[in-house]
């Protein structure tokens, strides 16, 4: 079996993420990853204009794994850019800072190619494509939903929910007010069972067998650490984590009760995600809550897994 190493460097909403793989077939061995926060969607919800700032941020770090990825021997780079990138009135002015910076082109994937790579990736683990499956995709500035099992999709949906999105349109005091956690809850609890559920509910119905619920991206990767008290990224370790909706509720009240200063320091948590995890445990409670699912397993493929492969 011959492996061909590649590249692919996703420029997400809240962090640039770099995966190095040896790639044959629907086969993936990483080489090497990494991740860079550069709030791309910082001060984004109110115009849809990315700013200077986060745009020079991340040109820099795509430049940088750029140079990582060649460093690695990679024959190809891939740069993808998702959410903010594709609801932006001025994308081009982050294509082509990339460009400029690392010679790299940027390609802004739709919502729909996001959710179908998400579900891909994920179903490179044997274990996870023998079962029904949710996936639930949570990013910066969107959530892919998508149900199904084995290769075979039964639905497929992006919705404009992340944790910046959300942590942008409610502002949270330090520490976390009372009054400030309710209006969050609430209104994701309505955009829930408003906006999701009249998509999501028929083709879950329709599902035969009892359906696993499966996170990927960084909040479940993070609340694993928490869990297991992880100071480093351990795919083998997460991946053999099950939380349950107990364990969720009860990281969610123990991190909404803390400072900022506080949660800096919680083993397992990366300093700088310990604002967005806020709205990230927020967003699985919920989903757990509305859709009656009682444990949640964790994925660390998705995206750039898929898309490594393509």
């Amino acid at each position: 079996m011959e492996f061909v190493r590649r590249a692919v460097i996703d420029v997400g909403t809240n962090s640039i993420k770099l995966l190095v793989a040896d790639v044959s077939g629907r086969e993936v061995r990483p080489v090497h990853e990494e991740s860079r926060q550069t709030r791309l969607g910082r001060g984004f919800y109110e115009t849809h204009r990315l700013q200077p700032e986060t745009i020079a941020h991340t040109a820099a770090a795509v430049w940088e794994f750029g140079e990582i990825a060649r460093e690695k021997n990679s024959n190809s780079i891939r740069v993808i850019a998702t959410s903010a990138a594709r609801d932006a009135v001025n994308p081009v002015d982050l294509t082509a800072a990339i460009e400029h910076a690392s010679g790299l082109k940027t390609e802004i994937i739709s919502g729909a190619r996001e959710a179908e790579w998400a579900f891909q990736g994920v179903a490179t683990d044997a274990e996870l494509a023998q079962q029904p499956l949710l996936l639930l995709d949570v990013g910066g500035g969107s959530t892919e939903f998508i149900l199904g099992h084995g290769r075979k999709k039964s639905f497929a949906h992006s919705f404009p929910l992340g944790t910046v999105r959300l942590l942008e349109k409610f502002p949270q005091d330090d520490p976390p007010a009372r009054g400030g956690f309710i209006r969050c809850r609430d209104w994701l609890k309505n955009f829930l069972h408003h906006e999701v559920r009249p998509q999501l509910e028929p083709a879950l119905k329709k599902e035969a067998g009892q359906i696993q619920l499966v996170g990927t991206g960084g909040t479940t990767s993070i609340l694993a650490r928490i869990e297991k008290k992880l100071d480093r990224f351990d795919r083998e370790k997460i991946e053999e984590t099950v939380l349950t909706l107990e364990r969720v509720v009860a990281h969610r009240k123990n991190l909404w009760r803390l400072p900022l200063a506080e949660r800096k320091e919680v083993p397992g948590l990366p300093k700088l995600r310990a604002d967005v995890i806020l709205t990230g445990v927020l967003i699985y409670e919920a989903v757990m809550a509305e859709f009656g699912f009682s444990e949640l397993r964790i994925s660390t493929r998705g995206l750039r897994f898929a898309a490594v492969m393509d």
